[in-house]
């Protein structure tokens, strides 16, 4: 758990639900990172406790509060540890929100979408001279020799392809959409059995600029060969 360097807040029914420069980002492996705000930078009189509660065998046991503002309500959006396990006693007087109930959040003025961007987390984009090619079953979907490489911390190595070396008539875009908070929204397509096997960033985040209408493709639906440049 350490201090995130910035000011959030968000917003939920025409209301700031909290607005915080004192925020703590909670890491626990396998999860997204999680926000921690102080009780005192949150509207708690928009707030209703309710009888949920989930059991941490790190944390302790969680109480939730259901947010009601603007005549909506978030059930259950809100938690907290009142009483945390000895080991955890540093979340004591410390809420979390659950992302999707809010309307909007933001980091410092500007609106954040999917989850706060990690300090710590990286995106690299780098050009390569690798020749690389993408098989579905045999057939040749993309081949390259000027790709680029994204390395993203925790996540494997992916190479984007340029348009122009893929074979496009093979593609049918898809109606699936994802957000990437470091590199944006995601545009997919599918592949003759291969469903949502391609995906581009047609208007990428500015750390993955470089990647600006390239596509990558699922290394579990597809085959993905690359070899070094030649003479190395």
């Amino acid at each position: 758990m350490h201090d995130f360097p910035r000011r959030v807040h968000a917003r939920f029914g025409g209301e700031v639900v909290f607005d915080t420069e004192r925020g703590k980002l909670l890491h626990e492996t396998g999860l997204l990172p999680v926000l921690y705000v102080p009780e005192e930078d949150v509207r708690t009189d928009l707030l209703e406790r309710t009888g949920h509660s989930t059991h941490c065998p790190f944390k302790g046991d969680a109480a939730y509060w259901t947010i009601r503002a603007g005549g909506r309500a978030a059930e259950n959006a809100v938690w907290g540890y009142p009483e945390p396990l000895p080991e955890s006693s540093w979340l004591r007087g410390y809420m979390a929100f659950y992302w999707k109930p809010m309307d909007a959040w933001y980091d410092e003025d500007e609106e954040v979408h999917g989850h706060l961007r990690d300090p710590f987390h990286r995106v690299d984009a780098r050009a390569t001279s690798r020749h690389v090619r993408v098989l579905l079953g045999g057939e040749v979907v993309a081949e390259s020799e000027h790709p680029m490489l994204l390395s993203e911390t925790g996540l494997p190595n992916r190479f984007y392809i340029p348009a122009a070396d893929v074979r496009r008539e093979l593609l049918t875009r898809s109606d699936k959409r994802t957000v990437c908070p470091y590199k944006g929204q995601a545009t997919y397509w599918s592949l003759d059995g291969a469903e949502n096997a391609a995906w581009s960033y047609e208007e990428p985040l500015t750390d993955a600029a470089k990647i600006g209408g390239y596509l990558s493709f699922d290394h579990e639906a597809v085959t993905v060969e690359s070899e070094p440049p030649p003479g190395t």
